[in-house]
């Protein structure tokens, strides 16, 4: 049984001109999870009253095992891996509070380690939403190459722009789809199936980014813009390598910069950033990001924008460039300690690896790299995901001792308060997972949070006659809940966003019911439905591999985060992108 709350050692001693307070902050740490019924001592040998739970990457799903389908594919209406179809195993993370800062997630296993170790333990693995899949090799008999198709060493010439006739089959899709709509269930406005050609592997699917009455989604070598009215084409913009990183948000202006690799074949770096106009589709400037040392291998990158700011980070560097002109504003940055991963948006949140040991988050000033405050973490935490910019609410993760922690700091970077989670599991999803050399911070959903209050959906329980879960709201001051919201029967909720003052949530369809868009007020209460989605193509909706979500202008989207079939004619009838309207 729980243990009462402990007043437990703060973050260690700050070092000068930290933005952080130099004694000792109670009411910051975080009990270690080991094997059942075994409790670990904390970081400063401290033990956990929470010790019940296994690690987070030794729990089955929720739903018991899932059988793939062709190429690691999900099988039919929605079976996917993990909760929310990706992200983590469901966890319980810690209560009361016991030992410094740390928490779970996705730790680069092989920071500080020679590039040869590196390349010889990922090799022959492919990564699909938030999990680690064997890739298919050693065998081409089937209908799909093993690589991508042209044979040139490196691109040639420049992204070409087709703009579109109107001739896509979007709305076309759609049309028959509605005729089994009922009174006060929401229109299928239109639905996008796949029509390029891909590697036998398939690709992974990034967007969707809207500017102005068009949505955009960039896969494989191409960006394709439709009308968010009826998903026509209204423009593509053909690359001339594969686009391997791309950012969770735009500018505010509709520009967009992607990581693209800089050859074909399967040596190729992602080391290239090409700018894009989102409204018309036109390709900008397009830059190389130099090589900072013999182990900056450039496999992975994850790419963030703030304000007129690019990054393209990874382990142990990170290029900043200006977006209205592609000119490099900072590189590594001053002292022992550099980012991996950045967020965009309103504050540039910098996760950072340092020599000799410990970790720390900054906030960096966009057009220097200075930082405006440090906050370090004790040894072995990591920064994982960031649940929300502003205001701070961060996720952590101890690899060592398999665990997971929410934190919240203020402003300044000073500690505001820890997550207490109790005896609830949790499991956001945070599409994209593990990736080799650099990891994606943004783009969680099953969180939100507000001025004062951070939400966080609890795990599917299936263990009545049907699957349900709740929203449990937490205070930023205090760390501890304030009110706990169920889901309708029968169904699952995932927070989205704040949504004029209220939690944005998406009520997950079942083999009958279609989806559904609502609100939960930030005083808890039942879910009020703002567009219900339709009986009739509930399993349509289910049927998006590792899915993305977005409600732009009383439209809501759901679009597949990765496209692959086992041949070409299965891989043109794949289901990409959907629209539901009023």
């Amino acid at each position: 049984m729980p243990q009462p709350p402990q007043t437990p050692p703060g973050p260690p001693a700050a070092e000068p001109g930290y933005g952080y307070p130099q004694a000792a902050q109670p009411g910051y740490g975080y009990p270690q999870a080991g094997p059942a019924g075994q409790q670990q001592p904390g970081p400063y040998s401290q033990p956990g009253p929470y010790g019940q739970q296994p690690g987070p990457y030794n729990q089955p799903g929720p739903y018991g095992q899932q059988q793939p389908g062709p190429y690691n594919q999900p099988g039919p209406y929605g079976q996917q891996p993990g909760p929310y179809g990706g992200g983590y195993p469901p966890q319980q993370f810690p209560g009361p509070p016991t030992a410094p800062p740390g928490g779970g997630g996705g730790k680069n296993p092989f920071k500080g380690k020679p590039g040869v170790i590196v390349a010889a333990a990922v090799a022959g693995a492919l990564v699909i939403g938030g999990g680690i899949w064997l890739a298919v090799g050693g065998d081409d008999s089937g209908d799909k190459p093993n690589v991508s198709k042209s044979e040139d060493a490196k691109p040639s010439g420049s992204p070409t722009v087709d703009q579109g006739d109107g001739s896509g089959a979007g709305r076309e899709a759609a049309d028959d789809l509605n005729a089994g709509r009922k009174d006060g269930e929401a229109k299928i406005e239109w639905l996008q199936t796949n029509d390029v050609d891909l590697p036998r592997n398939g690709a992974d699917v990034y967007g969707p980014w809207f500017a102005g009455d068009t949505v955009v989604k960039a896969m494989y070598r191409q960006v394709v813009g439709y009308s968010a009215a009826d998903g026509k084409k209204k423009w593509t913009l053909s690359l001339p390598t594969e686009i391997c990183a791309a950012p969770v948000a735009s500018t505010a202006t509709g520009k967009l910069v992607l990581g693209i690799k800089n050859g074909t074949t399967e040596k190729a770096d992602c080391n290239q950033l090409q700018l894009v106009d989102l409204a018309t589709g036109k390709g900008g400037w397009k830059k190389e990001i130099p090589e900072t040392g013999a182990f900056d291998l450039l496999s992975d990158i994850t790419v963030a924008i703030s304000g007129d700011t690019v990054t393209a980070a990874r382990t142990g560097a990170v290029n900043a460039f200006r977006v209205s002109d592609g000119k490099e504003l900072f590189g590594k940055l001053p002292g022992n300690c550099q980012p991996y991963a950045l967020t965009g948006g309103p504050k540039m949140i910098a996760a950072e690896s340092c020599t000799g040991g410990g970790n720390q988050i900054q906030e960096l000033d966009p057009t220097t790299g200075r930082a405006k405050w440090t906050y370090k973490l004790a040894a072995d935490w990591d920064t994982d995901k960031v649940y929300s910019i502003n205001p701070l609410v961060v996720s952590l993760k101890n690899d060592e001792k398999d665990t997971w922690s929410i934190i919240a700091l203020n402003a300044n970077g000073t500690p505001r308060s820890q997550i207490q989670g109790g005896n609830d599991k949790f499991a956001p999803k945070c599409g994209g997972g593990f990736i080799v050399f650099g990891q994606n911070l943004e783009g969680c959903v099953g969180v939100a949070a507000d001025a004062n209050t951070f939400y966080m959906a609890t795990a599917p329980d299936s263990s009545g006659t049907s699957r349900t879960n709740e929203i449990v709201a937490f205070s930023l001051d205090t760390g501890k809940s304030t009110w706990r919201a169920k889901a309708p029967e029968g169904r699952t909720m995932t927070p989205l966003r704040m949504e004029g003052g209220n939690v944005l949530v998406y009520l997950d369809p079942t083999y009958d019911t279609g989806g559904a868009v609502a609100t939960v007020a930030p005083s808890g209460g039942a879910p009020t439905t703002l567009l219900q989605h339709p009986a009739s193509t509930a399993q349509i909706e289910s049927s998006f591999y590792s899915p993305k979500y977005a409600y732009v202008d009383g439209r809501f989207y759901v679009m597949s985060g990765r496209v692959s079939a086992s041949n070409d004619e299965e891989e043109l009838k794949t289901k990409t992108m959907m629209a539901f309207g009023k």
